[in-house]
């Protein structure tokens, strides 16, 4: 008897360790930042949502540029915008604009806001869905990431007048799914 209590502890606790190792991953921004949005996007959590943020990637000026947030559930799945309301802030060097976003198609809140594409653009977006109080997300939605490198192509141009020395050392796996 007390064989099959201990197996039942022990099966119970490496179900918890499994179950807190998952929950943590699935909530930081670091992770985030390894996993690709189902749109191509950056994804960050906040409260019972993952907000996708879609901007244009290769907008060398600044120009009105649409700019898209998808809203689903902490397993991707999408959830209904009719009747949410979003405020996203912008900053890209110097650049800075408010932009007031709408519900569109299913899951989607959509607007168009003055930026360039640059790297260090930051975007604040604050998202109240029906009936719940207001969601804070910060995105930097084009560092380069994690999940970025995967398509990272190595035809670019590097200065620094060597050829990949890393690529005969040992590299860290990016192939492990989670």
């Amino acid at each position: 008897m007390f064989k099959t209590s201990l197996q039942h502890l022990m099966k119970a606790a490496a179900l918890l360790a499994f179950l807190a190792t998952t929950a943590v991953q699935a909530h930081t921004d670091e992770y985030l930042d390894t996993v690709v949005g189902p749109n191509g996007g950056q994804l960050r959590m906040a409260g019972a949502y993952h907000f996708e943020l879609l901007v244009v990637k290769n907008s060398k000026d600044t120009k009105n540029n649409a700019i898209k947030v998808f809203v689903m559930d902490h397993a991707n799945t999408p959830v209904a915008t009719a009747g949410a309301t979003a405020t996203l802030v912008l900053v890209a060097g110097k650049q800075k604009a408010k932009v007031t976003l709408k519900p569109e198609g299913n899951n989607a809140l959509v607007g168009e806001a003055m930026y360039a594409s640059v790297p260090e653009m930051k975007v604040v977006a604050n998202i109240t869905m029906p009936g719940q109080s207001a969601q804070t997300a910060k995105f930097e939605p084009l560092k380069p990431t994690a999940a970025a490198a995967k398509e990272h192509d190595h035809n670019e141009q590097h200065d620094h007048g060597e050829e990949h020395k890393h690529d005969g050392e040992k590299t860290e796996d990016h192939s492990h799914h989670h």
